[in-house]
């Protein structure tokens, strides 16, 4: 890996997020970890990898304020120097798990505005930037999306959710081919049954499930897992790649019978 790699990584101060924050500091990344805002748990995010050595910058803002994007990246490189590196991972779950037929538009709006609209938006700020400079060709150049494994697996009592990570998985795609001839790879990561304070409630129940064959791999995946994933993507060790999905599900969606 040449020259300095710089990284966004939204939803950055726990679960995700923070765990491919961690892998990429690790790779000499400098990094902009996110949260909507300067609370404690982001200003301990920032201090843990700090105390790793990692050239470091709280960026907290709402990535559902697009009017924010540009002024925020445009923050981010006056402190870490030119943005290299996106990754898209901030999320929201349902309000309400239940019937589609039940769902509201306050909770489907809600997943498409953090889940789908502002990984569109801020991916076109970011490309915008990039396109408005000249870049080191030496250096890698990457779009990172974490959508999950219900972009393409039907969870009925979490629909909007699943309808709102397809969206963000069609967005990586159309990123993919716009910015294929700029340099600028794109990837779509589609975590499946991963260890995180969100799936805190059920993940003992998907343990059990995992080491009884709903995965291949009979396990529950960690933020490590993801951050290793994630590193090596921005990284550029998988070349002459661009719009991939990676399934980073323990193989959860091979077809069996």
């Amino acid at each position: 890996m040449k020259g300095k790699h710089v990284a966004l990584v939204t939803g950055s101060s726990r679960g995700i997020g923070l765990g491919v924050a961690k892998e990429l500091a690790s790779k000499g990344f400098a990094i902009a970890l996110n949260a909507p805002l300067l609370d404690d748990e982001l200003i301990s995010a920032v201090e843990l990898l700090k105390s790793q050595g990692a050239d470091v910058f709280a960026a907290p803002f709402d990535v559902c304020d697009i009017d924010k994007h540009s002024e925020m990246l445009s923050s981010i490189e006056e402190n870490l120097g030119p943005l290299t590196t996106l990754v898209n991972n901030a999320g929201v779950g349902v309000i309400h798990r239940g019937d589609p037929l039940e769902v509201t538009p306050e909770s489907f709006d809600r997943c498409m505005s953090v889940n789908a609209r502002a990984v569109f938006f801020l991916s076109q700020a970011f490309c915008k930037l990039l396109l408005g400079r000249d870049r080191e060709s030496e250096i890698f150049h990457s779009i990172i999306n974490i959508t999950s494994s219900n972009a393409v697996a039907v969870a009925v009592p979490r629909s909007e959710y699943c309808a709102s990570k397809a969206a963000a998985s069609m967005i990586s795609k159309t990123f993919a081919v716009r910015l294929g001839s700029e340099n600028i790879h794109v990837y779509d990561v589609q975590p499946g049954l991963i260890d995180t304070e969100m799936t805190a409630p059920v993940i003992k129940q998907y343990e059990e499930r995992a080491k009884a064959g709903l995965t291949v791999l009979p396990r529950i995946g960690t933020t490590k897992d993801m951050g290793k994933v994630v590193s090596a993507l921005a990284s550029g060790e998988l070349p002459y790649t661009t719009g991939q999905v990676i399934s980073a599900d323990a193989g959860l969606l091979i077809s069996r019978y």
